[in-house]
């Protein structure tokens, strides 16, 4: 029906006929003379249709935004200074010799020709409609190519394609499962998987070596930005390997990416950060290198103040007191002191304390803080000279249990980075390693895996499983770029009596254990290789290399935020006769206003 693209028309073909097809991206009418922005995948190419070509210029006055044409014409040069640099094919217009309505549009919900700030429902609710702009083509054609690159690359290296199960079993672990009910099994139930965690463990111990797959993974939680109820995954996993070599690899498969999608050059070799380092300097395990603020621990200095604030988190071995220096920040209003104040708040936090350095050389007296008469002066001069205070500058103080500070202050670093144009250009990767194994919870009495309960502890550490399993460091590492985590990993565990012992801790007793992942204690028996992987977030790496601020606007069909979709109207009520087949009986919910 075509034989080119509107976008792959140029001055090559001039003087050449040609036949496009696409969508009327915009039409003008210019004495007479009437103009036709044809769009398709490719790109947008200029119609013109002359009167004195009368059945082409009929039709050309019936079109209308977003109608289907055909389109005959000859290619022509523009004439001189009319280019449009702007286009690929912005040297050239088609003459028009035949003009063809293959299908009329309505007027759609927003327009496709202006870059207007749109409803988001209105653009999932008529998403075909919204892919049509060329910026969503666009990401989506760059997902393509970033996808086709990371699988040429595995490829290239050993890797093997293989799909692991979309039905499986439930864990006890993570987030929560969809589940799918069995008609040919009453009253059970499949669980999607979170990930192919475990099938890609078995695929090692099978003698597979090096796996891959692009997965579709499946989490019922609570939605954020970079987060859906599905999900793509880069999955790897890889049989006898170290953390070394491994994360080499990792590397190597992002900076030819970079290099090859965006032609930017990444470091050789990333930085590595420890864990500990991470939250200690910036409250948060996936640190923004481009912001140059830091926390600061002064727990030391506030142990012997009066002020139960700050001495009682500063004697607490799970409390910590935090600094937080802004350059030039002497010149935030009180209003916006107390808009930070909110939203520090967000994170658990009581309150901000701040001290405004007006007069560095005036000592006290150039200090301005309501905490400033509970601090000794001692104390603040320790303060002024850890943190590196200059005039002009402006100090926050976190104090609580250490995680909500972390938390807390880690997020307004990163907000006022944003906020004063602190940001600094280009791309910052980094790895963050030597995770703790478990993290206790307070309110459920039991610890946690950082990770996942797969994950292998370091080999001088396997004792501190008995003895002290809170100082108990993995084989973790993650892949983080800008501020945002690309992928997580780890060495695995291969050992039965290491599995064991980590169920264990976790709270995780003989018979479940054997319910939940009997498949792979016994796997684990058969001679299971040492061995390792990643799992990198595909949404994620393409919203980063797009510039874009969601990932629902690089996936073609994202949920909303309370995981539902607009176009089809998901999740839906099942007929009666679909849940008798299930055994299935619903439980009434009471009506919100009896409640």
């Amino acid at each position: 029906m075509r034989s080119h693209y509107c976008g792959e028309v140029n001055e090559t073909l001039e003087g050449q006929s040609v036949t496009i097809v696409g969508w009327m991206h915009r039409r003008r009418d210019h004495g007479g003379v009437i103009f036709i922005d044809l769009r398709d995948r490719e790109g947008l190419v200029q119609v013109v249709c002359n009167p004195e070509d009368e059945d082409s210029f009929a039709v050309a006055e019936r079109v209308r935004s977003e109608y289907v044409l055909k389109i005959e014409g000859r290619v022509n040069l523009r004439p001189a200074g009319s280019d449009n640099p702007d286009l690929r094919s912005g040297k050239i217009e088609i003459i028009a010799k035949h003009v063809e309505i293959l299908n009329t549009a309505e007027t759609p919900p927003f327009p496709l020709n202006e870059l207007l700030d749109v409803n988001e429902d209105i653009r999932l609710r008529h998403r075909y409609i919204d892919l049509r702009r060329p910026e969503m083509q666009q990401r989506l054609r760059m997902r393509a190519q970033i996808t086709r690159h990371l699988r040429n690359f595995l490829d290239d290296h050993g890797f093997l394609d293989i799909e692991t199960p979309i039905l499986t079993k439930a864990t006890p672990e993570g987030a929560r499962d969809y589940l799918v009910p069995s008609r040919t099994h009453p009253g059970e139930f499949f669980a999607l998987p979170q990930s192919p965690q475990l099938f890609k463990q078995l695929l090692m111990m099978s003698g597979m070596d090096r796996y891959y797959q692009v997965v579709r993974c499946f989490r019922d939680e609570d939605l954020r930005a970079d987060r859906q109820p599905e999900f793509t995954q880069l999955d790897i996993e890889t049989s006898f390997v170290d953390e070394e070599a491994f994360m080499s690899l990792m590397e190597e498969l992002i900076r030819s990416l970079f290099a090859n999608v965006l032609e930017e050059a990444l470091p050789n070799p990333f930085p590595r950060m420890t864990y500990a380092e991470a939250m200690a300097r910036f409250g948060s395990d996936k640190p923004d290198l481009r912001i140059p603020l830091e926390l600061v621990e002064v727990s030391d200095l506030m142990k012997s103040v009066d002020f139960k604030v700050f001495s009682g988190p500063a004697n607490d071995e799970r409390g910590r007191v935090a600094a937080l220096k802004v350059p030039g920040g002497n010149e935030l209003t009180r209003k916006e002191i107390d808009d930070y104040t909110k939203f520090v708040g967000i994170y658990g936090a009581k309150g901000l304390a701040y001290i405004k350095v007006n007069d560095l050389e005036a000592g006290r007296e150039g200090l301005q803080s309501p905490i400033l008469k509970f601090l000794p002066d001692e104390v603040v001069d320790a303060i002024m000279q850890r943190v590196g205070a200059q005039t002009g500058d402006l100090v926050f103080f976190g104090a609580d249990k250490a995680t909500i500070v972390n938390e807390a202050l880690g997020a307004l670093r990163v907000k006022l980075g944003h906020d004063l144009d602190m940001v600094e250009k280009g791309w910052r990767p980094l790895w963050v390693v030597a995770f703790p194994m478990f993290e206790w919870d307070d309110k459920t009495n039991r610890w946690y895996a950082l990770h996942h309960p797969f994950t292998a502890p370091r080999e001088s550490d396997i004792e501190l499983l008995d003895k002290d399993p809170e100082h108990c460091l993995s084989r973790a590492y993650d892949m983080v770029l800008n501020g945002t985590e690309l992928g997580g990993g780890s060495i695995r565990i291969h050992q039965t009596e290491v599995q064991k012992k980590v169920f264990e801790l976790l709270g995780i007793g003989e018979e479940e254990a054997k319910d939940k992942f009997g498949f792979l204690l016994e796997a684990l028996k058969y001679g299971c290789p040492p061995h390792g992987g990643l799992a990198f977030g595909l949404d994620r790496l393409v919203m980063l290399m797009t510039g874009s601020a969601s990932i629902r606007d690089v996936m073609a069909f994202p949920k909303t935020q309370s995981a539902s979709c607009l176009l089809t109207d998901a999740p839906s009520e099942i007929a009666d006769e679909q849940l008798r087949e299930l055994n299935i009986r619903l439980r009434k919910l009471p009506n919100a206003d009896t409640q």
